[in-house]
């Protein structure tokens, strides 16, 4: 059941992190007019959010998958991979849970919520 709520927060991740990649124009654009370095960092913000995702999907269910070959090393990429996830929630709750746009205020609750599934994969914690 460990392995399955591991699977499942990686899982969700990637899922959340791939959808912030193809409505970024829109995303832009729904800003109204703004400055092209603003666009810029806010497509940068965008896009960087949803690789930094992807990224942490697949490193927690990699870490999954090798556990028998080092199960130290496995539970300190769950344990890094909660920080990094705990971290993006607090500073969604400051930003972007802030504005009237609901996958914005959806952010928080899927980071803490994948971040607990992951932190699963540290036995006894």
């Amino acid at each position: 059941m460990r392995k399955v709520m591991i699977y499942t927060g990686g899982g969700m991740l990637i899922a959340w992190g791939v959808s912030h990649l193809f409505p970024t124009a829109g995303i832009v654009a729904g800003f109204g007019p703004i400055s092209a370095d603003n666009a810029r960092v806010i497509t940068m913000e965008w896009i960087n959010e949803g690789l930094t995702l992807i990224f942490l999907g697949l490193l927690s269910i990699s870490a999954a998958v090798m556990e028998k070959k080092g199960p130290d090393t496995a539970k300190m990429i769950y344990v890094l991979v909660f920080f990094m996830l705990a971290a993006m929630s607090v500073l969604s709750v400051f930003t972007g849970y802030r504005i009237d746009f609901l996958p914005y205020k959806l952010c928080p609750y899927i980071f803490t919520f994948a971040g607990l599934l992951v932190l699963q994969g540290v036995r006894g914690f």
